[in-house]
C-alpha cells in the first residue's frame, strides 16, 4: 500500500531459507513471524537486513521504537492483495527459491563416495517438530544420498499449537520422545530434531541399547573437526581460516582451531553478530569464514545464509555420522575420541525464570547483584578476570583494566585460575536469567565433579540475593 514491493513466500519456509531469499532475491529486509523454538505464546518478529543477516542491535531498535510509537498497531494503510498482485508490488515465492536454496546445500556434503556407500543405508529419523523443517529436510537428505530415513508422523504435521512438544527446543530431553520411541521400533542409529523454524537442530544417537544426547556444544565440536579434518587433507584449508562462536559457547571448539592453525572468533550472543563477523571478513578479506555456531544448538556451515541454518546441519551431520559408522562407530564416539586428544570440557545452561509484572524488576536487581557484589572465587577458584560487557572493560585481579571492542551487552564473564568461565545475562526471548559454566579437566569424572561444584556456588551465591 506505500508502494514497497513484496515477496510472500507461498506456504510454510525456513527461518534459514528467508535468510537465503533476501540475499538471492536482492531485497531490503526480511522478516519472519515465528515462536521458534519458544513456547507458541512467545510468537515473535525476527527481521533480516540485506546481506540477509540479524538486523544489529542499532537497527532493530529502531524499529521496536517506531512500533511502540505507535497510537493503533492495526490503524495500517492497507490494500487488497489482488490490487497488490495487479500493481506488480506483492509477489509469490515459490519452487524457483526452493531450488536455488537445495542448490546451495548440497555443496555442504563433503565425502560422496562415503555417503553412496554408507550414507545410503544408515537408518535416520527425523522431527521438523511440528514446523517447517518437514519439506527441506526431506529434500537435502535424498539429494545427498541419504534414502534410509523416516519421520516422526506425529510432530510432522505443521501445527502452532505444538501438540506434541509445547517446548519444541531440541535442547530439551523431552522433545526427543517421540523420535526415541519410532527410533527403538526400527532400530534407527541416528535421530535428529530441528525447531519449528528450522534454525535449531539436536540430535540422538543410539549406543548399545539406548539412544545417547549430544549438546549443542557437543554437536559444533564433531562438525567442526569433520570440516576441518575434511579441508585439511584435500589441501583447501585456508592460511586464514576462522570460525565464529559466542562468548558463551564450548572452548573445546578453540582447542580444535587452534590444532588446525584455525582462529577462533568470539562475539556476543545471538546468531546477527557471527553474520557481522562474515560481512566484516568478506568486505576486509581478513578471514575466510569456515563454520560459525552457539551453544544452543545453532550452526551455520556456509554463508551463504547469514542465519544459524537446521538445514545445512542436518544433511551435514548424517554425513559426519556416515563418516564414524564406516568406522564402526557413533557420533557419541566422535565426541569421546574428541575430549580423549583435547581434554575433557564439560559445560553447562542453566535458566532461572522470573515470571510476572515484576520479573523484569528482579532480572536486573539480579544482575546487579552480581556487578556490585562480586565474590573473590567460585568453589574456592579465584576470579583471575571478570569482563563486563555492558561497560565494555574487562579487569583483572591485579587491577588491570582492558578495553573490550564488543558492542555494548548486558553480559558478565568471570574467568577463574583454573580456565573455567562463568557467564550471566538475561535471555533475549523469554523472562529468564541464563547461567553459564564452562570447565575442563583430565577425566570425564573430574570435568563433571568441577562443573557441579561451580554450579552450586553459584546457586548459593545467587540465592543470597
Amino acid at each position: 500500500a506505500h508502494g514497497i514491493k513484496s515477496y510472500v513466500f507461498d506456504q510454510l519456509r525456513p527461518t534459514p531459507e528467508l535468510s537465503f531469499a533476501v540475499r538471492h532475491l536482492k531485497t531490503y529486509a526480511g522478516i519472519m513471524i515465528t515462536a521458534s523454538h519458544n513456547p507458541k505464546q512467545y510468537n515473535g518478529y525476527k527481521i533480516y537486513g540485506p546481506d540477509g543477516g540479524q538486523m544489529p542491535p542499532e537497527e532493530s531498535d529502531k524499529i521496536t521504537k517506531y512500533a511502540r510509537s505507535a497510537a493503533d498497531l492495526f490503524a495500517i494503510k492497507s490494500l487488497n492483495v489482488h490490487v497488490l498482485r495487479a500493481k506488480k508490488l506483492m509477489q509469490p515465492i515459490g519452487e524457483d527459491v526452493d531450488e536455488a536454496y537445495y542448490a546451495e546445500v548440497a555443496t555442504v556434503t563433503i565425502n560422496h563416495d562415503l555417503i553412496n556407500k554408507v550414507g545410503k543405508n544408515m537408518s535416520l529419523v527425523y522431527s521438523p517438530l511440528h514446523g517447517t523443517g518437514r519439506i527441506p529436510a526431506q529434500m537435502v537428505l535424498r539429494n545427498a544420498g541419504f534414502e534410509n530415513f523416516r519421520l516422526v508422523p506425529e510432530q510432522s504435521i505443521a501445527d502452532p499449537e505444538f501438540a506434541t512438544t509445547p517446548f519444541p527446543n531440541p535442547e530439551f530431553a523431552q522433545v526427543f520422545d517421540l523420535p526415541i520411541a519410532l527410533g527403538k521400533k526400527i532400530g534407527a542409529d541416528v535421530l535428529i530434531a530441528t525447531d519449528p523454524d528450522a534454525d535449531r537442530l539436536g540430535t540422538a544417537v543410539k549406543v548399545g541399547d539406548h539412544y545417547q544426547l549430544l549438546t549443542g556444544n557437543q554437536i559444533a565440536s564433531v562438525l567442526l573437526h569433520y570440516i576441518l579434518e575434511a579441508r585439511k587433507q584435500a589441501g583447501t584449508l585456508p592460511k586464514n581460516g576462522a570460525v565464529v562462536k559466542s562468548i558463551v559457547s564450548t572452548e573445546l571448539a578453540t582447542a580444535i582451531a587452534k590444532d588446525y592453525g584455525v582462529d577462533m572468533i568470539n562475539v556476543l550472543t545471538g546468531f546477527k553478530f557471527i553474520g557481522d563477523q562474515i560481512k566484516h571478513f568478506q568486505a576486509t578479506g581478513e578471514h575466510e569464514f569456515l563454520f560459525g555456531f552457539e551453544e544452543s544448538y545453532g550452526y551455520l556451515i556456509k554463508p551463504f545464509v547469514r542465519d544459524k541454518d537446521a538445514i545445512q546441519s542436518t544433511v551435514l551431520l548424517a554425513e559426519v555420522a556416515a563418516y564414524y559408522q564406516s568406522q564402526g562407530k557413533t557420533l557419541w564416539d566422535g565426541v569421546q575420541e574428541l575430549y580423549k586428544k583435547y581434554g575433557y570440557y564439560a559445560e553447562k545452561t542453566v535458566g532461572v525464570d522470573f515470571e510476572g509484572v515484576d520479573g523484569q524488576k528482579q532480572m536486573a536487581n539480579l544482575m546487579t547483584k552480581f556487578r556490585e557484589e562480586q565474590p573473590a572465587d567460585f568453589a574456592g577458584v579465584k576470579i583471575t578476570k571478570v569482563e563486563d560487557f555492558l561497560s565494555q572493560e574487562a579487569k583483572s585481579a591485579d587491577g588491570t583494566v582492558e578495553k573490550l571492542t564488543m558492542p555494548s551487552s548486558n553480559v558478565l564473564k568471570y574467568i577463574l585460575a583454573d580456565g573455567t568461565w562463568i557467564a550471566i545475562r538475561p535471555s533475549g526471548t523469554e523472562p529468564k536469567v541464563k547461567f553459564y559454566v564452562g570447565t575442563k579437566a583430565d577425566t570425564e569424572a573430574k570435568a563433571q565433579e568441577k562443573l557441579d561444584a561451580f554450579e552450586k556456588a553459584l546457586n548459593d551465591f545467587r540465592e543470597e540475593a
